[in-house]
């Protein structure tokens, strides 16, 4: 009796963002791998987030494991953006002490 090899087609898309999502889910392939770095078997990740299947887990770990340089670096410029969209913030931003104080004003008065 023979095997048939079949390839299987990764389970990871780019959103129109330029994240990287996991099978049809909106999980982050950086979710994932957080889990997995902080030591989680692809079981243990696939019963945090049951829409995915272990062989989606599975599959997105090797896919990381292979590109290992690629995702590093994907994952880099992902903070980096993330920390330059809360540094953008600036005046815009008001801490929620400020806003919760200026809320409370508001509904008993001056």
């Amino acid at each position: 009796m023979s095997l048939t090899i079949h390839a299987e087609p990764i389970p990871l898309r780019v959103d129109a963002d330029g994240i990287v999502r996991v099978g049809g889910t909106r999980l982050t392939l950086e979710v994932i791998l957080a889990h997995y770095q902080e030591g989680a078997s692809a079981e243990a990740i696939a019963e945090r987030f049951p829409v995915l299947t272990p062989a989606d887990v599975h599959s997105a770990l090797a896919y990381y494991l292979r590109h290992r340089d690629e995702v590093d670096h994907y994952l880099s410029e992902q903070a980096r953006q993330a920390d330059d969209a809360i540094q953008n913030l600036g005046g815009r931003h008001q801490p929620w002490p400020d806003v919760r104080d200026r809320l409370t004003r508001r509904r008993h008065g001056p």
